[in-house]
Formats: C-alpha cells, sequence, structure tokens
C-alpha cells in the first residue's frame, strides 16, 4: 500500500525540500506536486530535477519549476483497461487514480499490481457449506483457512493484484464473522460493503440488491474456491468479443474405454478408438456488462437461469476456459487438496 502523503508535495516547496522527502521515501523515488487545493500539478523524480539544474535552476526554486506537467493518470470509475496498458508501455511505475477534482485518493505501483481494472466484484459468501461440517459450525465456509488465510482472502488479494477496488460482499450464514474480519476493507485500501441475505437468494440473486455499482463491468465469484485466473485477460477477452455476459470455465476430460461409432441408417460411418473428450463445467466466476442485472428477478435466482434466460433474449453470452489453477472446496477431500496445493502455488 503506497501512503498518498509522503508522496505529494506543494508546488511551492523547494527543491531542497523534495530531496529530504526523498530521501525519506528510500525507494520509489517520485513525488507528486499538487496545489493548494490538493489537485494534480505533476510529477518529480530526480531526473526532472537534474533537468532543472542543468538549466541553471537552484535547489531554492520552487519544485513546480522542475516538475513535468504532462503526466500519467486515470480518473477513477473513468479509464478502460486499454488505458492503463498504454500508460505501462511508457515505462510508469507509480499510477495515481484521480476522483473527479483531480486529486489523488490511490496511487498503485504497477512494478507490483499487475493493472487496475474498471470493475465492481461481487462476492457470494452466504451459504452454510453443510457438506464441511464439523468445520462449518461454528465458522462461515469463505473463512476457512487454507494454508496461512481464509479460502475467500485468498480471492479477494488475488482480484486486488488487478488494481480492483471496489467489493460487495452477500453474507447470510454466520456472516457476522465476515463483517469484522474484513470491516471497510481499509486495511487492503479497498472498499468493502456487505450485502445482508435475509433469505437464500441462490446464486446470483443477491446482486439485486445492490444500487449503487461504480463500474459498467461486474465480476461475480463464489467465495469458496481457488484459482490463479488472469482477469485481465479475462475482462479484455470480453470487451473484445463485445459480450453480455462471460462464464469462466473448467476443461473436464472424460475417457472412453471402448471404440466409439458413427452410425446413419444403422450403418457404421466411423469409429474412434477409445476416444476422450473435453467438456467445459462452469467454474463459478461470471462477468456482465451492469443493464444484465435488470434481467434478473427479486428472490431466489442462479446464474444459470441468468444464462439461460439471456440466450433466449438473443444477448451474447460466452465462455473462458481457465487455463491455470482452480478448485472448488465444497467437501473434505476438496479442502485436503487444497491445503496440499496451496503450498506449492502462487496467487
Amino acid at each position: 500500500m503506497i501512503d498518498i502523503v509522503s508522496h505529494t508535495i506543494h508546488h511551492n516547496s523547494t527543491v531542497t525540500d523534495a530531496f529530504v522527502q526523498m530521501d525519506n521515501l528510500g525507494q520509489d523515488l517520485t513525488l507528486f506536486v499538487v496545489d493548494d487545493d490538493n489537485r494534480l500539478m505533476g510529477t518529480l523524480t530526480d531526473g526532472d530535477i537534474r533537468r532543472g539544474l542543468i538549466k541553471r535552476l537552484g535547489l531554492l526554486d520552487k519544485v513546480e519549476l522542475f516538475m513535468f506537467r504532462n503526466c500519467s493518470y486515470v480518473t477513477k470509475n473513468n479509464f478502460t483497461v486499454q488505458d492503463v496498458a498504454n500508460i505501462k508501455r511508457k515505462g510508469v511505475l507509480l499510477l495515481p487514480v484521480l476522483d473527479e477534482d483531480k486529486k489523488i485518493v490511490k496511487i498503485v505501483n504497477l512494478s507490483t499490481t499487475q493493472t487496475i481494472l474498471p470493475l465492481d466484484v461481487v462476492v457470494m459468501a452466504g451459504g452454510e457449506g453443510k457438506r464441511l461440517r464439523p468445520l462449518t459450525e461454528r465458522t462461515p465456509k469463505p473463512l476457512l483457512k487454507v494454508g496461512d488465510k481464509p479460502i475467500i482472502e485468498h480471492n479477494l488479494d488475488r482480484l486486488i493484484h488487478f488494481g480492483i477496488d471496489d467489493y460487495w460482499i452477500c453474507i447470510r450464514y454466520l456472516g457476522k464473522q465476515l463483517e469484522q474480519y474484513f470491516g471497510n476493507g481499509a486495511s487492503k485500501n479497498i472498499s468493502i460493503n456487505f450485502i445482508w441475505e435475509d433469505q437464500p437468494l441462490g446464486t446470483i440473486g443477491a446482486i439485486r440488491k445492490i444500487q449503487n455499482f461504480k463500474h459498467d463491468y461486474i465480476l461475480v465469484t463464489n467465495s469458496d474456491l481457488l484459482t490463479n485466473l488472469d482477469y485481465e485477460a479475462f475482462l479484455v477477452d470480453f470487451i473484445n468479443n463485445g459480450a453480455d455476459f462471460s462464464v469462466a470455465t473448467i476443461p473436464y476430460s472424460v475417457n472412453i474405454p471402448y471404440a466409439v461409432l458413427d452410425t446413419a441408417n444403422g450403418h457404421v460411418v466411423s469409429f474412434k478408438e477409445k476416444p476422450t473428450y473435453t467438456y467445459y463445467s462452469n467454474a463459478g466466476i461470471y462477468l456482465m456488462r451492469k443493464e444484465v442485472i435488470e434481467q434478473i428477478p427479486d428472490g431466489f435466482y442462479n446464474a444459470t437461469d441468468l444464462m439461460e434466460k439471456l440466450i433466449q433474449k438473443g444477448r451474447k453470452v460466452i465462455s473462458y476456459p481457465i487455463i491455470g489453477y482452480w478448485i472448488d472446496v465444497g467437501n473434505p477431500q476438496d479442502y485436503a487438496k487444497a491445503n496440499q496445493d496451496i503450498k506449492h502455488l502462487k496467487f
């Protein structure tokens, strides 16, 4: 987490002041120059200072005379994946995120954070986890530990790596524990809102209770799975295909131990010796345009119902195969496997 205050400097400060501030930083030696109203004016690096000194500016001159005015930034809730990709290609390491008044609300280190994705994330965490009892009798399944932290925290930390700020966690069973564990998300420099289900609402019904999404794209994920899915590639594929809804999928292979015949009118047309067929299963992770939420009725509703409805209406529903790791921690065997796998996986 990058502290905004330590990386900002007033435009009337001197270069000597800037050197002292950079020395205290120790690393990531970029300062963001702000005006009297804390609005971004430019950036200042040691290279900017060297160029100013070459022009015969002095150490007691104001930093605004040295700063780089045409600096890169994005405005929260008003940028694209391509905007960030273009900035990364310029070699920018510290990227400020501004509000509508050009005030810095966040600084993202693009050397440790892969990107910034314009997404709201809805995490479904209201289930009882009956198949994992007695482990879930007093602990909600999302808070069961895999390795050194809860399942749901692995998911959040993976999403945070892609620069996502805005989260909605739908809770019911033992939900207070999740509220107490995460709070409002400030400890992770994100925003978390909790949505209470008064009754079970299926795998996607609770999303209707959310009125103030920040972005045009919504990612919905189950809380009880582990994956190293590339969320940037997932979103780029969604946008490039002009999709309304995308479901992440897991390949599932079926080996047939016999020759399989293709027949027509009783005649053998062809056959395959002990073939393997690959099918794709629902991974419990979805992307949708915000307007798709209008298709979800109040009450109990599953994501599969929504997919079927969208297909019937001629909307574009696509799939995105997960190439890397994925496991649904739904039973004791898979929970044990996840705890073994986590020792060798990087999320």
